[in-house]
């Protein structure tokens, strides 16, 4: 960072001391009006990163050779012809690994997917979750929470209709549920749904799955890229990771109210699909918050078939084909993640939070979701008020360690604050930038080298509504 991005600021680099009390902010003022501040970035909001893989247009969760999908109205839901059941399998059993919510009050499925997947050491209450799967069933409609031993066993027998249908094992079906919690789960609408939706199986199921599987979501959630690598190993080979998710409400790490499923034909084992999933979701699921409350049946679901490459080796943790396989899953997490927050209840903006300069990467990763998480800040989008006080006073109260005359902020690129300070700026400029769909905002703590990205969106009157009328 240059010292000019900080124009007399008294946290630029080099930048001699600053004077205190109100001669600092009249100096930074001054020094402002004379010298205008370069943005902390480029204009706008902070860009995605940049993968070495190629987007597949109109991808989704069945785009990877050896996978299909489907969804079904099974009866979840009141409104006839409503999606509410959805099913993603492989040709064959392959490799599955999971990662669940970390709420003490985890839903039924939840717990019999863990059991499912307990090659990794997972019990109904946690540990590494990874094994061998041929399938996933998802019902939106029903949580299937706080629903006892009864619950239990609606997903238990939800698993064994799925076996059935797909002819495999039981403990070859994980399972999921979305919706009101503390209802018990039908298992009526499995009976007839699940043979349907396995024999609507097809390639160009995801469409449909990625729908049935909404509550709340304004619209489906689906994401694929396309990847080669350069082992001689695997020359010729193109392999696609493709993924749906859903998630609009309570939405805080770990991870959300989503449900995702993800599916490659790279050949990479359980274990290390496991490492990689949780790495991606760390990095993407992890940092999106919507209104800062965690669900009980967050689940996500990583398939690998290896039907790419058919007879050869699992990539190795270690090597360049798995680094690149890691790189392509992140990229799909990051475009499912912000299409969560973009689709936040109520939301009008994406907005992106991005710290830089923190002290450690727990300092920067605090700051922002406090920033992320106030509904002064998420309200002041909504009303496209440029008022950065709600951000530094966000940021002060987070417990990162920074000092406050080295904080610069900017809004969609406009400087607002530096040194601590006010920066003039022109509000009839910042009235305009807030008409783009995504809202950034960036802060520099001045007090290291660590940063951290979290998205989120503005806090609307619908918001009430959606939450208010949920269950009426």
């Amino acid at each position: 960072m240059t010292s000019s991005v900080f124009s007399g600021g008294a946290g630029a680099p080099g930048a001699a001391a600053a004077p205190s009390g109100a001669s600092a902010a009249a100096a930074v003022a001054a020094a402002a009006a004379a010298n205008p501040p370069a943005p902390l970035h480029a204009a706008g909001p902070a860009p995605e990163a940049a993968f070495p893989c190629t987007p597949l247009p109109g991808g989704g969760v069945a785009s990877a050779r050896g996978f299909s999908a489907a969804g079904v109205h099974a009866g979840f839901r009141k409104e006839p012809g409503r999606l509410d059941l959805a099913v993603v399998a492989a040709d064959e059993p392959c490799a599955c690994a999971a990662v669940f919510t970390r709420n003490a009050f985890c839903a039924a499925p939840v717990r019999v997917s863990r059991m499912h997947l307990s090659e990794g050491g997972a019990t109904p209450e946690g540990g590494p979750a990874w094994g061998t799967a041929r399938g996933v069933v998802v019902n939106s409609g029903n949580a299937n929470a706080a629903t006892g031993e009864r619950g239990l066993e609606a997903a238990r027998a939800t698993a064994r209709m799925a076996a059935r249908a797909l002819g495999c094992e039981e403990r070859e079906v994980v399972v999921a549920s979305t919706g009101v919690i503390g209802q018990h789960l039908p298992l009526a609408p499995f009976e007839e749904g699940l043979p349907a939706a396995v024999a609507a199986l097809s390639k160009e199921g995801g469409a449909s799955a990625a729908r049935a599987i909404m509550t709340t979501d304004t619209r489906p959630k689906e994401a694929a890229c396309t990847f080669s690598v350069e082992d001689a190993a695997y020359a010729g080979c193109t392999f696609t990771v493709g993924g749906m998710a859903k998630g609009s409400g309570m939405i805080m790490p770990d991870m959300a109210t989503m449900i995702a499923v993800l599916a490659t034909d790279a050949p990479v084992s359980a274990p290390d699909a496991h490492a990689a999933l949780s790495a991606a979701v760390a990095r993407t699921f992890n940092k999106v918050t919507v209104d800062s409350d965690t669900s009980t049946n967050d689940s996500c679901f990583l398939f690998a078939n290896g039907a790419a490459a058919p007879g050869l080796p699992a990539f190795s943790r270690g090597g360049a084909a798995f680094r690149a396989f890691a790189e392509a899953l992140e990229h799909v997490c990051t475009r499912l993640a912000r299409a969560m927050a973009a689709d936040g209840e109520g939301a009008s903006r994406l907005v992106t939070v991005r710290v830089t300069g923190a002290a450690t990467p727990a300092d920067a990763d605090a700051a922002a979701r406090a920033v992320a998480n106030s509904p002064l800040v998420k309200t002041a989008v909504n009303g496209h008020d440029a008022n950065w006080g709600r951000i530094v006073a966000a940021v002060g109260k987070s417990g990162a360690s920074f000092r406050q005359e080295d904080v610069a902020v900017d809004i969609m690129g406009l400087p607002v604050c530096r040194g601590g300070c006010a920066v003039p700026f022109d509000e009839g400029e910042a009235l305009s930038r807030f008409e783009r769909p995504e809202v950034g905002i960036d802060v520099h703590l001045g007090a290291g080298d660590a940063q951290a990205t979290v998205w989120t969106c503005d806090l609307t009157h619908e918001y009430i509504t959606i939450n208010g009328d949920y269950r009426t």
